[in-house]
């Protein structure tokens, strides 16, 4: 196989992507359906996820909430059953999770943060691992984390803390899995343009009481390319972690962020 044979997505993968129908996970999906894989979407948005549906009519999906152990539990089985098995599990689902100081944060906030960045990430490896031990083509797992995964991020400790733990739990899968032939790595999104940013900055610059125009100028301040980077630049990464090229990288967090130097 030649170097940029080694570069292409086998097709025919069996992919299951977690809060695929917008953002970053839709990015991911449309790059793995051009790249000929089946997909299996998960996502708590139902007309986001019928309206993906309707565009990319061979997406197979379901509508859950990926805090929720036993709905985790039905879609895997119903993503295994349905694409013949799993080559690649995408944990992408995430929330932004509050703003302010840590004295001001609700408990609830708090929790929630944690089920649906982290407790998911577990519900969705603990019942694909082993479909994904019995898969032929170098199975993988991208963790979806975050560049607050490598540094602090004040008045958003809660979005951190699940961040962090993200890479934790996936250096330990990756020598865990590793004799199984399984790979797993984290990538690290900086700061992603999009709505979802939109409001996060609108949000920090209310807690910091600055104009949005100035909180965005403070966030590419620090990138050292001095821009964002776009979902397709992460879904790049997911689709490149997938290709013979990547064989042997696993247990690695990945930065895909024009260099954030700080939050």
């Amino acid at each position: 196989m030649s170097i940029i044979q080694r570069l292409l997505v086998p097709q025919g993968l069996r992919v299951l992507i977690t809060g695929g129908a917008a953002g970053i996970g839709a990015a991911i999906a449309e790059g793995f359906l051009e790249a000929r894989a089946r997909v299996y979407v998960c996502d708590v948005d139902a007309p986001a996820l019928a309206a993906f549906r309707r565009d990319h009519p061979d997406v197979l999906g379901a509508v859950i909430d990926v805090s929720e152990a036993a709905a985790v539990a039905r879609a895997v089985d119903e993503a295994a059953q349905d694409l013949g098995g799993l080559d690649v599990l995408v944990n992408n689902a995430g929330i932004a999770g509050p703003t302010g100081g840590i004295h001001s944060l609700a408990a609830s906030d708090w929790q929630r943060t944690i089920d649906t960045n982290l407790n998911s990430q577990f519900y969705f490896l603990h019942h694909s691992v082993p479909h994904l031990k019995q898969s032929p083509h170098s199975p993988h797992i991208v963790a979806m984390s975050s560049v607050a995964g490598r540094l602090g991020y004040p008045f958003r400790t809660p979005y951190a803390a699940s961040k962090w733990a993200v890479v934790g739990l996936m250096k330990s899968l990756a020598a865990e899995l590793g004799p199984d032939g399984v790979r797993v790595n984290a990538v690290l999104p900086g700061v992603v343009s999009g709505p979802r940013m939109d409001r996060v900055i609108a949000a920090r610059a209310q807690a910091l009481d600055l104009d949005d125009a100035a909180m965005r100028e403070q966030y590419l301040q620090k990138i050292s390319l001095r821009r964002m980077v776009s979902a397709e630049d992460i879904a790049a990464m997911a689709l490149f972690l997938s290709t013979p090229a990547a064989a042997n990288i696993t247990g690695q967090a990945i930065s895909v962020d024009g260099n954030v130097e700080y939050l």
